[in-house]
């Protein structure tokens, strides 16, 4: 079925003239033939469209409109014309498609003119208006009679549509009055189909007045804009007007499932500037733009609509339902159109909170709980239900929220699975959704931590391994605290518990990112308000980290927000000054790795926004911890605290971030080496050229045991990077420069003694894979000869000692190639293989202390040797139990400072000055053994000079005291003098020509020290030598022996 609308105009001789209109419904099929022309215009849409004027729907396909001309002799009444049109059932069309078989179903009459010679007189029926054309060319406007000939104008009269215009004067020097009341409605009732004209208030002292006006018929955009600027001139005010009724707007006619996504458009006859989306509801008013869930769609404009926007909800929620309206806007005149989407609700959010939140069971019976689910109050009517249910009990309204509790038995049967309790809420679509909370159990028989109150809060007993959840908050705070119960022992609380002002910023940030409410008034007031609520820091430090966490989150929000919404330079003030307060406050109690993670959120968002922020006349800002600077000159040099950056450019400017407090908290994948307290950032904008060279001048803050880099952020791998980097530096070492040739987040990294080189690294690796091969063989051959070579006290102490330094000397070297790459390991692993090698250094130097003591003691107390039972019980103390001391002691003194045991960055010891820092739990006991060892060795050169020559009863002891000085004397460089090289490097001139020696010298030497084991306990120990070639002889000998059996045998039987 298609509805149709046709003119008819009928002539007569005796100039009597007729004008009609018909509906036509025409069906492709039916054929007829007639002896009138008919002339159409084509529609076709298969969308409901909701014509705004008066909100009802239209169901349209294709409209025709025809004039019909009857030529007569005779006065022809119009009524005759519409009776004979009613016998008339079939029509043939011919448009731009072909020809078409239509069907008249309804006819009505739209004008009728009577012309009887001069005099004319021409009507609109009712519910029809004179066409702007005749009101405009002939002065026939509105409803009023027509006494001139119009009869051939097309369309001559149309269907009354109702167009309201709201609008606004603001006056420049004078203030409101009747006179311009009157002047105002003067102006617009030449606007044809002008009914009214109201002012409905004043404002401002007077000077500005809000006005509404209605009329019946469509116009354009020029006429009103004509009429506008005309009252601007008389009344010297400025004028802005709103237009509803002459934009269609298509949108959905039910209301949408929750998380679909649906589609809205406008469109518009004439060609305008701009067009935009509004939202109305909960009495504000809200800007739509692109973002992750507004879509906008400003390419859909055809021939027939040269205006047209559409937008697409992707992922539609509660929040989304409301009255959308429409602008299109041309000058001071805004068209607009409205229509409301309802959503079928489902909660954005679902707080479960269990009573008791942890269940100890007294025996196999099942527990009943109290289960509260916490949602946002809505209209929508919810099914709600509860696993594990026994009893609902009456949902409570408390504030903004809606409350339903449950009673819900917890079963106390030991299970593999985890327990828990799900509430879920259905909609009126049918559509579904959950929420889980586990409930920890702690069923019979099973081991948990106990009851514990801490700062004010009960913590219930928690089984082993698991964690509970408190979601009760400080007043005014919002959120949750954890609590994990680890082993058999409590952790430390977690809390995120959010300041309520910051959790609504977040939400507004939240919404800006999303495209609700994106503009620069919204943007202004978000960053206003995350300065306030970050001015004073965060007072309570239990607080602190989930208050910077959620500050971090807005940052990041908006920063992806800038890259759809264009933001302007009024908002770097309460942008830089919030930035920098967060840095203002200690992010201490979380481990390094969420601090890792924050910063580098942290300092990517800030980038973001400072490159995306458009810079006008605005020339930088500064605050505590941030200093941002833009230059547009050719030749930039920039001061930004200490820095300085010089930058040649051809077009655009620079915008340069100067941050403070932020370098410790980032990642430092630099070994041993300590970062600078200022970071530079660099951003481009509008510059064309194709290579740059960036120049950044750093303040020397270490002027002793440092070597400089110049170092870039590398965004992608969260790392400091040295790539397109060059150092420079001053003859007097108190400037660093650094030159780049791209531009990023710059800092300074001094290292503490050496960086590690690609050439060091390979020589680290293959020497430890040596040496571990190495020690594996000289613990091989000591089980075969150990029966032949300990035959006296002597020769066992020795290479009991010899074995136990093999040993953890085997297990240090493997835990330190399995922390060669700290970034691929987890937290746990790298603070064991921390504790691994700290432990088995220790034990491998105090083993070597044994060899030493018992070689010294041997030889100024010859007559009174060692007891082997006093040597094994010593020794085991010295050995095994000591360093197991020293490292427990200093691992639980770290823990109890509250200070690092361990680097992240190098799963080692942390050094951070003289005599402090977990590392001298190592150094000191290290060089007191070095110090011994060398000590022992002098003993024993100035015994074995001033000794005589011992009689013949003491030969085979006199050559075991001979191998122990070749062992000594071997052993001594690799354990002693190597670490005195270690520790002198560090008071060497990294300028100097020593220090590149002492580096090789001790990577060489520490990483061989297995080869070094084998060479000085095999090799080149007599009675090991002898012993090995005594078991290869005789393997050998039992093979020729085999051999000539075999052959002999053979013989006989060829025999």
């Amino acid at each position: 079925m298609v509805k149709a609308q046709a003119r008819v105009t009928m002539y007569a001789k005796l100039f009597m003239c007729v004008i009609g209109a018909a509906f036509i419904v025409h069906q492709v099929k039916m054929l007829l033939g007639f002896g009138l022309m008919i002339w159409t215009s084509q529609c076709s849409s298969q969308k409901v469209t909701l014509r705004n004027t008066n909100m009802s729907y239209l169901v349209v396909e294709e409209v025709y409109i025809a004039e019909l001309m009857v030529e007569s002799n005779v006065t022809v009444e119009a009524q005759t014309v519409l009776s004979a049109l009613d016998q008339i059932t079939e029509l043939q069309v011919t448009d731009g498609n072909g020809n078409r078989a239509v069907t008249m179903q309804h006819n009505e009459l739209v004008a009728e003119c009577l012309i009887y010679g001069d005099d004319i007189q021409c009507n609109c029926s009712k519910n029809y208006i004179w066409s702007n054309e005749v009101c405009y060319t002939y002065n026939c406007c509105s409803e009023a009679t027509c006494n001139q000939n119009v009869s051939y104008i097309t369309p001559l009269c149309v269907a009354k549509v109702e167009v309201h215009i709201n609008g606004s004067v603001t006056l420049k020097d004078t203030t409101w009055d009747p006179s311009k009341t009157t002047m105002l409605e003067h102006e617009f009732e030449g606007l044809n189909g002008f009914k009214f004209l109201n002012v409905t208030g004043q404002r401002l002292s007077n000077t500005i007045a809000d006005f509404e006006a209605t009329v019946s018929v469509k116009f354009l955009t020029s006429k009103l804009q004509d009429i506008v600027t005309a009252l601007e001139t008389k009344l010297e005010a400025v004028l802005l007007v709103d237009t509803l009724g002459l934009v269609t707007i298509e949108s959905p006619n039910s209301s949408v499932c929750y998380n679909t996504a649906p589609t809205l458009k406008c469109t518009f006859e004439e060609e305008t500037g701009s067009a935009g989306w509004n939202i109305s509801r909960d009495n504000e008013r809200l800007q739509l733009d692109n973002g992750i869930v507004v879509k906008l769609d400003t390419n859909c404009a055809t021939d027939e609509y040269k205006s047209c926007i559409g937008i697409t909800l992707q992922g539609v929620t509660g929040i989304w339902a409301g009255t959308y309206e429409c602008g299109f806007t041309s000058g001071s005149v805004r068209h607009t159109a409205k229509s409301k989407l309802q959503v079928a609700l489902l909660p954005d959010e679902i707080i479960l909170k269990a009573d008791p939140i942890t269940v100890d069971c007294p025996s196999e019976d099942p527990v009943d709980i109290s289960i509260t689910a916490t949602i946002r109050n809505s209209m929508e009517n919810y099914i709600v239900s509860c696993s594990s249910m026994q009893k609902r009990h009456p949902d409570r309204i408390k504030g903004d929220d809606r409350l339903f509790s449950f009673t819900a038995r917890i079963s106390c049967k030991k299970d593999a699975d985890e327990q828990s309790v799900t509430v879920t809420f259905l909609n009126s679509r049918n559509q579904a959704k959950k929420a889980e909370v586990k409930i920890p159990v702690i069923y019979v028989g099973s081991g948990s931590c106990p009851d514990d109150w801490l700062d004010g809060d009960f913590w219930p007993k928690t089984p082993y391994d698991d964690t509970a959840i408190n979601r009760t908050c400080p007043e005014g705070t919002t959120g949750y605290k954890s609590r994990t119960c680890q082993g058999r022992s409590w952790q430390p609380v977690f809390y995120y518990c959010v300041n309520q002002e910051l959790n609504k910023i977040v939400s507004a940030a939240d919404n800006f990112q999303k495209g609700l409410g994106a503009s620069q008034e919204e943007a202004l007031n978000i960053f206003a308000q995350l300065k306030n609520n970050s001015a004073g820091g965060y007072s309570d430090s239990t607080e602190t980290m989930a208050n910077i966490n959620a500050s971090i989150d807005i940052l990041e929000k908006m920063a992806r927000a800038s890259e759809n919404v264009v933001l302007n330079e009024e908002i770097f003030d309460d942008f830089i000054h919030a930035a920098s307060n967060m840095l203002s406050s200690s992010w201490n109690g979380v481990n390094n790795t969420i601090v890792h993670d924050m910063s580098s959120t942290y300092l990517q968002s800030v980038e973001n926004l400072v490159k995306n922020i458009r810079a006008n006349t605005s020339d930088g800002i500064n605050s505590e911890n941030i200093q941002l600077k833009i230059c547009s000159s050719s030749n930039c040099s920039v001061p930004s605290f200490d820095v300085s950056l010089n930058l040649n450019m051809s077009s655009g400017k620079v915008k340069t971030l100067a941050v403070k407090n932020l370098t410790d908290k980032l990642r430092n994948n630099f070994r041993e080496s300590e970062h600078s307290s200022l970071l530079v950032s660099a951003t481009l904008e509008n510059n064309s050229d194709s290579s740059l060279e960036i120049v950044l001048d750093f303040p020397a803050e270490r002027q002793d045991l440092t070597k400089r880099l110049c170092v870039f952020w590398n965004t992608t791998d969260k790392n400091w990077s040295e790539a397109g980097c060059t150092l420079k530096t001053t003859n007097d070492g108190n400037r660093t420069f650094c030159q780049c040739n791209h531009l990023t987040s710059f800092s300074v990294l001094m290292a503490k003694g050496d960086i590690s080189s690609d050439t060091l690294d390979i020589i680290t690796n293959v020497g430890l894979g040596v040496s571990i091969c190495s020690l594996l063989i000289f613990l091989t051959v000591e089980s075969l000869v150990w029966s032949a070579v300990v035959k006296s006290n002597l020769s066992l102490f020795r290479h009991t000692a010899l074995v136990n330094i093999a040993v953890f000397l085997l297990l240090a070297d493997c835990c330190f190639l399995a922390s060669s790459s700290p970034k691929s390991l987890s937290d746990d692993w790298c603070l064991i293989l921390t504790i691994c090698k700290h432990l088995f250094f220790l034990a491998m130097f105090s083993w070597m202390l044994c060899m030493s003591v018992m070689l010294v003691h041997q030889l100024i107390f010859v007559f009174s040797p060692l007891r082997k039972r006093v040597f094994m019980f010593l020794s085991s103390i010295v050995g095994y139990v000591c360093p197991i001391v020293i490292v427990g002691c200093s691992y639980v003194y770290s823990k109890y400072t509250n200070t690092s045991y361990y680097s992240r960055k190098t799963c080692w010891l942390v050094f951070k000055s003289l005599l402090v820092g977990s590392i001298h739990a190592f150094l000191l006991p290290v060089g007191t053994i070095i110090l011994a060892n060398l000590f022992s060795m002098v003993v024993v050169m100035i015994t074995l000079v001033k000794s005589s020559v011992p009689d013949k009863s003491k030969a085979d002891d006199k050559e075991t005291v001979k191998s122990i000085i070749k062992v000594v004397v071997f052993l001594t460089p690799v354990f002693g003098l190597t670490w005195i090289i270690g520790f002198a490097q560090l008071m060497l001139d990294e300028k100097g020509p020593f220090f590149q020696v002492a580096i090789y010298s001790f990577t060489i030497l520490n990483s061989f020290q297995g080869l070094f084991l084998l060479l000085t306990g095999v090799f080149a120990e007599q009675k090991v030598r002898e012993e090995m070639f005594k078991l290869i002889m005789a393997k050998s000998k039992g093979k020729s022996e085999s051999m000539k059996n075999l052959t002999s045998t053979t013989y006989t039987k060829d025999k």
